[in-house]
């Protein structure tokens, strides 16, 4: 029997598996694969109900299947972030079928090559996704957070970022441009929020064992950053960073991880 309840122990006397985020209502953006489906799959089975966001409806089908099949609630949300009057479609549809979210995990980007004299287009793909995908999902949703911090204590936005916002990456200066504008803006997205007790949360994972980096369009980059990662031994996988996730969204109230790194053990 499962008892609802934020507490991480297990009551062994009475044999009741406790989870921690039982009660809450999660939205996952970028849950078709990676490390959005990770974190999706982890939060459904610590006890949250789970709202599945992107554009694959046919792969969310499946993962909402799965969380369901192993006792979880789950529910898929097929949405384009690009597409604001879509973004607050799928917050209204959360609202109505779960109720209203206090955990986002903001987690929908791209990554592309794009070397100079080749045109914008996958500058300003990247920029769409990355930045302008984030806040309007943070504009859709954070309503709702602030909402249910006043009545639960507390809430939590996790939007994932990268090492590649600190970092130089010759070839992919938009990526590290648009993750460097995603990680200030959380910054200050905490000033505002966090005297309405919404907890703000930057995760800056470095290279990631995810599909992610098969889908740069140019087989000889590819093969490139394939030889670098190489050299990074084993690299993290999505749960490895639906782990970081987790703990950070089931830590005491008063406690807030504002920014959080993840690296394969080579990558410094």
């Amino acid at each position: 029997m499962t008892t609802a309840t934020t507490s991480t122990d297990t009551d062994t006397d009475s044999n009741t598996t406790v989870l921690p985020l039982a009660g809450r209502v999660a939205v996952v953006t970028g849950a078709s694969s990676g490390i959005g489906e990770a974190t999706a799959r982890l939060l459904a089975a610590r006890g949250a109900a789970v709202a599945l966001l992107a554009r694959r409806a046919d792969r969310l089908a499946g993962h909402v299947a799965a969380i369901e099949a192993a006792g979880g609630t789950a529910l898929a949300v097929p949405a384009d972030v690009t597409d604001p009057a879509a973004v607050t479609a799928a917050a209204e549809r959360v609202r109505a079928d779960l109720g209203r979210a206090d955990l986002l995990v903001n987690n929908a980007g791209l990554a592309l090559p794009d070397h100079l004299g080749r045109g914008g287009d996958t500058w300003r793909r990247m920029i769409d996704v990355n930045v302008g995908g984030a806040f309007a999902v943070i504009e859709a949703f954070v309503p709702d957070l602030v909402a249910a911090a006043a009545e639960r204590g507390h809430a939590d936005l996790v939007t994932i970022s990268s090492a590649a916002a600190d970092t130089v990456l010759p070839g992919f200066g938009g990526y590290a441009a648009s993750k460097a504008a995603v990680s200030h803006l959380l910054r200050n997205l905490r000033a505002e929020l966090a005297p309405k007790d919404v907890r703000v949360t930057a995760v800056e994972p470095g290279a990631v064992d995810t599909e992610l980096r098969d889908h740069l369009g140019d087989p000889a980059l590819t093969a490139a950053v394939q030889e670098a990662v190489a050299t990074l031994g084993p690299l993290p996988t999505g749960t490895d960073v639906a782990e970081l996730i987790a703990f950070a969204v089931t830590r005491p109230r008063h406690v807030s991880l504002p920014r959080l790194s993840l690296l394969p053990a080579y990558e410094v």
